[in-house]
């Protein structure tokens, strides 16, 4: 059963997905994974948003195959993952709660009309009946063993409604911790020359548009990366597979270098 917030009506029901996916929660694993795109759920009382099944097919309301390469890289190196289930049309859990960003009104030219019209206690619903739980599960899995990295799994659209071409293969996003993905491109560089990797690309990170790095692996102060990989690598199993076994030995060799 999901909690409510106390005197208000439920946004989830007993038929509804908990937010949190929590995968090898008993792992001692130095390393930590999120997924915070990982699923495209919406509730049912949300009533699909007003947007098209097509629609939610897009990138727009989630990050295409990083589900699944983010368990595939969770079960390579025997660490804990936390997914987020929900469509990031919802709440996207990689904002600021606060922040306009998490409840969009407009994405990539989409209109949502259920987010252009909610009330204030609607969003905030969603705030605690599924940001709220999902960042508990995040903090849990972090303070839960000694970790030294954690990263982000991400994926993105080669080319953006207005025509704007993405080329990487991958990109590492980071502010502070400049090493972690250096190290990580630096490997993948070596052992396949013709990526194209992107440093802070295609995204920044910063306070107003960013939650995982800003208020859990900063104030930590262990190693990071957000990882965004071009989701065209990721459309089937044997993708998803191939990106997870390169970054699964790139970070067993940083984990080398780092002792």
């Amino acid at each position: 059963m999901h909690p409510a917030g106390r005197g208000r009506a439920r946004l989830l029901t007993d038929e509804d997905s908990a937010p949190a996916q929590c995968v090898n929660p008993n792992s001692t694993s130095p390393v930590a994974l999120v997924c915070e795109h990982a699923g495209r759920a919406i509730p049912a009382r949300l009533d699909g948003l007003g947007v098209s099944a097509a629609d939610l097919e897009r990138h727009i309301a989630w990050d295409l195959g990083a589900a699944r390469a983010a368990h595939a890289l969770a079960e390579r190196l025997d660490a804990p993952l936390v997914a987020q289930r929900y469509s990031r049309l919802v709440i996207d859990c990689n904002r600021p709660p606060e922040s306009p960003l998490a409840t969009p009104g407009t994405s990539d030219g989409t209109d949502v009309p259920a987010n252009r019209h909610m009330t204030a206690a609607e969003r905030e619903r969603r705030v605690e009946e599924i940001f709220r739980p999902w960042d508990a599960a995040v903090t849990t899995m972090l303070d839960g063993a000694p970790r030294r990295f954690a990263f982000a799994i991400h994926s993105f659209t080669p080319m953006l409604a207005d025509g704007v071409q993405r080329p990487w293969d991958i990109g590492f996003l980071f502010r502070r911790d400049h090493r972690t993905s250096a190290v990580l491109a630096k490997y993948l560089r070596s052992m396949e020359p013709v990526l194209e990797i992107g440093m802070n690309q295609p995204y920044r990170i910063d306070d107003e548009s960013d939650w995982f790095v800003p208020h859990h692996a900063e104030p930590r102060a262990i190693g990071h990366s957000l990882i965004e990989i071009r989701n065209d690598h990721l459309a089937d199993a044997a993708g998803c597979d191939r990106w997870a076994d390169r970054l699964a030995d790139a970070i067993r060799h940083l984990l080398a270098e780092a002792d």
